[in-house]
């Protein structure tokens, strides 16, 4: 096969992007074990006083994450993040206002390799999210398993992401006065094993969980499908009975992490390689479900409000899929 290296004269801006993508994918999957050592080091080291007192520090600040995280917007309006945006390019769409005196929860699909859309339009500032919905203050929810690792912590709660847990999603939109978002992966880290160019299955005929916190806490439901988000990474055949597919499975159910094995470029070459592929990722943010409030909901209030978010993702897909490059006859595999 033959490798397809870049050119050797590209504009500083290019470099700038391949730069910051590519720290945003060693953050993603090697900065929270340098991270660990880091603090085992310093706890075996010289340096076992400061790893002492930080341990201290978290046993303070340990609920944090699943009240509200600590942001900081000075991080998220960092300059790399712009790189980060122009490399694929990623666009957030607004198609109906959101009232800020209410909380909302986000729904976004598809969940990808690693959520780059969602990181880009919620961790960030870099495509506008407080321009165009001024008074929300959005959250991306994580594996609370990230949260204990030490300073690798404290730095993704910089973006705004907090745990996944039940009780975080309730801190957020229990808020009174509004203008908490809580974005939800619906699909979560199984749906990530299906992620690749072309595909259009999502897993949330059972996902009903976050339906069910709608309710109880009385935040609007709104659909977010992220176009482009599967065609950013190649995987390794994983299909269903395979022997990669039921270790892939087993992982994820002991560790509750997947463990998609995908591919795509590399920094000086497009032929291999942990980067992304450079292919525009555009967010649509669908219009408000409104929920009321139910401490208590039955199962049947629960799988109405289940269809009804169901067939308004569907119908949020169907109507922007043509300005996004995807022909009419493809349509959602809803499992």
């Amino acid at each position: 096969m033959w490798v397809q290296f870049a050119p050797l004269r590209l504009p500083l801006r290019r470099r700038l992007q391949t730069a910051a993508v590519l720290q945003w994918v060693f953050s993603f999957l090697a900065l929270a074990q340098c991270c660990l050592v880091l603090y085992l080091v310093l706890l075996l080291g010289e340096g076992w006083a400061l790893a002492v007192l930080y341990a201290a520090w978290l046993y303070l600040d340990w609920d944090t994450p699943a009240r509200g995280g600590r942001r900081s917007a000075w991080v998220r309006r960092w300059a790399v993040w712009r790189y980060f945006r122009d490399y694929f390019p990623i666009t957030l769409v607004k198609t109906a206002d959101l009232d800020p005196s209410r909380n909302y929860l986000f729904g976004f699909h598809p969940h990808g390799v690693l959520v780059a859309g969602a990181f880009g339009n919620f961790c960030t500032e870099a495509t506008g999210f407080s321009e165009l919905f001024p008074g929300l203050t959005p959250h991306l929810l994580m594996l609370p398993f990230w949260f204990k690792v030490p300073f690798f912590r404290d730095y993704i709660m910089c973006a705004g992401l907090v745990s996944s847990d039940k009780a975080s999603a309730c801190h957020l939109l229990g808020q009174e006065g509004g203008g908490q978002v809580a974005v939800v992966a619906v699909g979560g880290p199984p749906e990530s094993l299906e992620a690749r160019p072309g595909a259009l299955t999502l897993q949330v005929l059972s996902r009903k969980g976050f339906i069910k916190t709608a309710l109880q806490q009385g935040a609007a439901l709104v659909p977010v499908f992220s176009f482009g988000e599967n065609e950013l990474f190649h995987q390794v055949p994983n299909p269903q009975g395979s022997l990669i597919r039921e270790v892939q499975e087993r992982l994820q159910k002991a560790m509750g992490l997947a463990l998609p094995l995908f591919h795509a470029r590399g920094v000086f070459q497009y032929s291999f390689g942990l980067l992304p592929f450079r292919r525009p990722i555009h967010t649509v943010v669908g219009a408000p479900i409104f929920v009321p409030k139910t401490p208590h909901p039955s199962r049947e209030a629960i799988d109405g409000l289940h269809a009804t978010y169901l067939e308004k993702l569907v119908q949020l897909f169907e109507e922007h899929k043509g300005k996004y490059g995807l022909a009419e006859d493809k349509h959602l595999t809803l499992v």
